[in-house]
This record gives structure tokens, C-alpha cells and sequence, in this order.
């Protein structure tokens, strides 16, 4: 693998724990960590910044996932019915990541984005009052977006939490330790599939994983003392901050 100096190691520590800062927030911390490394390490294959990123997301999501869940437990039963299909389905994902087009995958994730923020931003409600219980649909949406985490990735976290406010009977505080225990879990698949492949940095990953879950502890205590307000309100953002970067890529 290649040497780092001290330089170096300071960026990408700082950059994982911010990446897991809004991880733990709202998802999105990839869209920081992965331009970093492949920035700071120009020779860094793809895969392995996309590997590497994911060791770091893993530890960082599940620590976040930990401390929401003693303050707001899950339904009884959640983990046992969710994660093993986030496994799987990202685990695919990753899988036939080299046969997707982002250039195809762009403009549809954008889109897609699009409608999200108006829906959010034109029900002041959203996300403050419980929702429809649709359990099934919920599954199937988790296991469409573990999919994409797996293939692509970008906003997985907002995106499940949008889910599981939406069709759980949750608000988006309570929805928020549901949508980490899942993204945990599809983290987890992708990396098993990048870990077989030997695409991981472990000594980088590992590193970054330290700082992923200093982030992601504090970004909990922000959600825990921020409640759905501060949820909403970072759910927009990210929006707005994913559609541009995406369009970028694409356009710029």
C-alpha cells in the first residue's frame, strides 16, 4: 500500500471524524471520506478507497447505532427481521457494482433526491407525527436501499430513515436508530464482498474507524439533543448538498 506522512494521516483522521459526525447525523459521511481519500492518495485504486471507507463506516455507524438504541430501542423483533435482508442485499450490491453505469445511477439518485426534499420540504409535518404502519413495504424499501448502499451509496442513511418514518409508525428521532442498525448492517455486507476481494486498507481503514466513531458518538448526542427538529432541517440539507455534489460528477 502506499506511505502516508504525518500530514497526511492528520486530513484523513479529521475528514473520518466529521464523515462520521454526519453519519450519525443524517448519512452522507461517504460523500466526504471517499473524495478524501482518493484525493490524498492519488494512487488509491477506487475499490479500495470504496472498501476502505466502509471499514471506517461500519465501526463508526454501529457505535452510533449502539447509543441511540439504549436511548430509543427499536420495535421488539427489528434487528432480527431487517438486518439479515441489509446483509444480503447489499452484499449483492456490491456484488454487481462494476456492471452499473454511474452515469445512469446520477441523474435517477438526483431525481430522486429532487422529490424527497420538495415532499419534506412541503409538509411542515413530516417527520414530527407517527406515520403509517406498513411493515412489509418497509422491508422492501430497506432491502432496495441496501441494494444501492451496496452498488453505489451515497445517502443510504437519510434514505432509510425516511423509510422507517414514513411506514414504521415512527417519527424521525425514533426512526433514527432503526435507519443506523440497518445502515450498520448493509456497511457490514459490502465490506464482507470488498474484504474477499482483498480491496481493504486495514491498516488506513482501521485508523479511520477510530475516528469514525469519535464522530459518530458525538453526532448522536447531537440527535439525541437536536430531536426531529434538527433532523428535518438536516435531512434538507443533505438533500441540497447531495444533489449538487452527484451533479458535479455528473455534469461538471
Amino acid at each position: 500500500m502506499l506511505e502516508l506522512g504525518a500530514a497526511s494521516w492528520a486530513v484523513l483522521i479529521a475528514g473520518a471524524a466529521v464523515a462520521g459526525w454526519i453519519d450519525a447525523i443524517i448519512g452522507g459521511g461517504g460523500l466526504i471520506l471517499i473524495p478524501l481519500l482518493l484525493a490524498v492518495c492519488p494512487g488509491l485504486a477506487p475499490a479500495s478507497a470504496l472498501a476502505t471507507n466502509k471499514v471506517a463506516g461500519f465501526f463508526g455507524t454501529s457505535s452510533a447505532a449502539i447509543k441511540l438504541s439504549r436511548h430509543l430501542p427499536p420495535p421488539r423483533g427489528f434487528a432480527l427481521r431487517f438486518v439479515p435482508v441489509a446483509l444480503v442485499s447489499a452484499g449483492a450490491g456490491a456484488l454487481v457494482a462494476s456492471s452499473l453505469s454511474r452515469e445512469v445511477m446520477r441523474p435517477l439518485i438526483i431525481v430522486l433526491l429532487l422529490v424527497v426534499g420538495v415532499i419534506v420540504a412541503s409538509k411542515p409535518q413530516f417527520g414530527t407525527k407517527v406515520g403509517a404502519m406498513r411493515p412489509r413495504l418497509a422491508l422492501v424499501l430497506a432491502a432496495a436501499i441496501a441494494l444501492y448502499d451496496g452498488a453505489f451509496g451515497p445517502g443510504t442513511g437519510m434514505f432509510l430513515l425516511l423509510a422507517f418514518s414514513s411506514f414504521l409508525g415512527a417519527d424521525l428521532l425514533h426512526a433514527a436508530p432503526m435507519a443506523k442498525v440497518v445502515n450498520a448492517a448493509t456497511n457490514f455486507g459490502a465490506l464482507c464482498v470488498f474484504i474477499i476481494g482483498g480491496h481493504v486498507w486495514w491498516s488506513l481503514g482501521l485508523v479511520l474507524a477510530l475516528a469514525n466513531i469519535c464522530g459518530a458518538q458525538l453526532g448522536a448526542r447531537t440527535v439525541l439533543r437536536g430531536g426531529d427538529r434538527l433532523l428535518r432541517i438536516a435531512l434538507l440539507v443533505m438533500v441540497v448538498v447531495m444533489s449538487v455534489v452527484l451533479a458535479i460528477q455528473q455534469w461538471g
